[in-house]
């Protein structure tokens, strides 16, 4: 029986994640706006822009708020010489054991968001799909790809 997974993402996903949920609510500002301008445009029934309006508070907390402390707390991983273990899932728990041998391609991934706070995300690809391991500091994510790469070249040597 495997253990869980022990290793966790930097704590500044945290702040990544909650200024990725300023930038939806900013969105969702200007959709409300839009739909408030239309409501007395066109004489809508105020209860169109009433909800609109609560729907996208609620969105916007859940987003800066909720959802980044939650997703920190769940997100753990592990590479061992065998396989990739991941544990991650606010309201479904996902547990993923990836073969090291099944491995086929690992790269590092950097948006604005990420960058700001020297954070990375560690992708790596099989032939059923492509898996990640979000928020790692620059040091780590570059570590961890290199970790990956090596083991997964080792696998195909043993076969």
């Amino acid at each position: 029986m495997y253990n869980d997974p022990q290793q966790r993402i930097h704590p500044s996903a945290l702040k990544a994640w909650m200024l990725s949920g300023w930038i939806s609510a900013a969105v969702y500002g200007v959709i409300v706006a839009g739909v408030i301008y239309l409501s007395v445009r066109f004489d809508w029934p105020p209860w169109i822009a009433i909800a609109v309006t609560v729907l996208a508070l609620a969105e916007s907390v859940l987003e800066i708020l909720i959802w980044p402390k939650l997703k920190y707390k769940q997100w753990r991983y592990e590479i061992l010489e065998e396989e990739i273990q991941l544990q991650y899932g606010i309201l479904v728990r996902h547990r993923t054991l990836i073969p090291m041998i099944r491995v086929q391609h690992v790269d590092t991934k950097q948006g604005p968001i990420l960058r700001r706070y020297g954070l990375a995300t560690v992708t790596f690809s099989t032939a059923a799909g492509s898996h990640e391991i979000p928020a790692l500091s620059e040091a780590a994510a570059e570590q961890v790809r290199r970790r990956i790469a090596n083991l997964a070249r080792l696998s195909d040597e043993e076969i």
